[in-house]
């Protein structure tokens, strides 16, 4: 029964095989997408950093991505 599932009458080894391919296709694309997000991140806190605090404390106030760009920076740090 399982060997039939596995070989699928022959069909195995390309159903298997276009299974693999998309899952390492996904699994690259969600790496790469949280790492650019990542540097977008660092990116924003080192511009933020950069404002003055009167500045920053406006900009942390009206921007939920600030708060919790910030929130999880100080959660790494």
């Amino acid at each position: 029964m399982i060997s039939n599932f596995i070989t699928m009458s022959g069909y195995g080894l390309y159903v298997w095989l276009s299974f693999g391919i998309v899952f390492i296709s996904c699994a690259v694309v969600y790496i790469k997408t949280k790492k650019t997000l990542k540097k977008y991140e660092q990116e924003f806190l080192s511009e933020l950093q950069a404002l003055t605090l009167k500045e920053r404390n406006k900009a942390i106030e009206s921007s939920k991505i600030a708060q919790h760009i910030l929130a999880t920076s100080f959660k790494t740090n």
